[in-house]
């Protein structure tokens, strides 16, 4: 893990956020978030944030043309980007440390001085309707995106974005620009060499030509409700099929929980000699699987997927309902729980060896819900996991019945139900066994 400490910055102009120093860094990164997702908008015009993002990084009153602003930008080799999710949209850059302060300025510029020319509108329309139409041949996304759809949480297919998308005008992004980029909504994340530095960020930040605002948008309320049927996508191009299964608990988990619930996770299926994946894979069943721990304000989330074939989806969905029932049950070695510590451990320390990687370890919780990570922490948080919460926080994640798979395939509605009755007898809580 790279040496550094974090500091939390509030500007005199409502902006606020870390300051990650990092001594022997020879790049610096800059990440700016604002609460500005698709829930902020009318439905019908639901592709204005992701629009708006598009055309911000763009022509701006220091240089009025998109492609000589990136050119400048990069010249050096420096890296920018802009993502929207339904939440937020953040803008991101990465530099050499000797042109730190060029690369801040013109991020900055772009943030706080957009032009929103209508002829660079255009061309980035075309660019995103080439985007979404992309996206809707991945068929990962394609499923998720219907099955936060059919949890009630806030989403829209590919196809219906692309649908959406003549509703918007440009007078839309300049609305929406105004309506969200204030200083109090703003947050960031800067990380690098930042020896000497302080008083030119601070100067620069508090430059930044935004209106103050009155406060930061809050997340929106989103309680998941438990699927009345699977989900399943009809596709007849497809050989094998694609499945996710989600569950639900109607609260967030503590850090403690996190914790636990993360390492049994990565027990199941992070390492090719997991319980499910490696089960699965010593029997030819299955090439890959993933799976994983989200969140939204109120509620907590444990899903798992794979692409798998027709004549290998039950042996595998077996499988994962028995090494899920053996953690229901405390069925889990200490010895197995030493091993997964280690494994985590030294997973945690492969994604903090660079300037970014140490900066992700803060973003996503940071620009999430305000938290300041104690980064230092984390390795004695996952050593003091225990066996008892493990089996606590996995039962937890079953407790409250809100479940449900997808499948995207060929295979028919009766197989999908079939394997959706095949994985039920989860959700009914089982005795546990005591540790001997």
């Amino acid at each position: 893990m790279m040496k550094h400490t974090v500091s939390e910055l509030v500007l005199k102009n409502g902006a606020k956020g870390l300051l990650i120093d990092i001594p022997d860094a020879s790049v610096m990164t800059f990440d700016f978030n604002f609460r500005a997702g698709e829930y902020l908008v009318d439905e019908k015009k639901w592709e204005v944030p992701h629009l708006m993002e598009h055309v911000l990084l763009g022509a701006n009153e220091l240089i009025p043309k998109a492609r000589d602003f990136q050119a400048e930008l990069e010249k050096n080799g420096a890296y920018s980007n802009a993502t929207t999710n339904v939440y937020d949209i953040s803008y991101e850059a990465e530099c050499a440390d000797f042109e730190w302060d060029r690369v801040l300025g013109l991020m900055l510029i772009a943030i706080s001085k957009p032009l929103f020319l209508e002829e660079e509108f255009e061309a980035e329309f075309g660019n995103v309707q080439e985007e979404m139409a992309a996206r809707s041949n991945d068929h990962f996304r394609r499923l998720s995106l219907e099955m936060r759809s059919n949890f009630g949480l806030i989403s829209k297919s590919d196809t219906e974005r692309l649908t959406l998308m003549d509703n918007v005008k440009i007078k839309d992004l300049k609305d929406h620009y105004k309506r969200t980029h204030h200083l109090k909504n703003m947050r960031f994340v800067i990380a690098g060499n930042l020896t000497n530095k302080a008083k030119t960020l601070v100067k620069l930040l508090e430059m930044t030509e935004l209106p103050t605002g009155e406060t930061r948008f809050e997340l929106p309320k989103e309680q998941p409700k438990r699927f009345i049927r699977p989900v399943y996508i009809a596709n007849e191009t497809v050989e094998t099929l694609y499945f996710y299964l989600d569950t639900f608990l109607k609260r967030r988990l503590t850090d403690p929980e996190n914790d636990a619930l993360d390492l049994v996770n990565t027990m199941l299926t992070e390492t090719l000699y997991s319980r499910i994946l490696g089960t699965a894979r010593e029997k030819g069943l299955v090439y890959s699987m993933s799976s994983g721990l989200s969140f939204t304000r109120d509620s907590s989330n444990w899903w798992f997927g794979a692409q798998v074939s027709d004549k290998n989806a039950r042996e595998l969905l077996k499988i994962m309902v028995d090494e899920l029932r053996m953690v229901l049950e405390g069925k889990i070695s200490l010895a197995e729980i030493k091993a997964t510590k280690q494994y985590a451990l030294g997973r945690f320390q492969r994604s903090a060896q660079t300037v970014n990687g140490t900066a992700s370890g803060y973003v996503g919780r940071y620009f999430f819900d305000d938290v300041v990570e104690d980064y230092s922490r984390i390795p004695d948080r996952i050593k003091n996991v225990t066996r008892q919460q493990i089996i606590d926080v996995a039962q937890a994640m079953f407790s409250d019945g809100i479940w449900g798979l997808g499948v995207l395939g060929n295979c028919g509605e009766d197989f999908v139900g079939e394997l959706s009755n095949q994985l039920e007898p989860l959700w009914i809580q089982p005795a546990i066994t005591p540790l001997s």
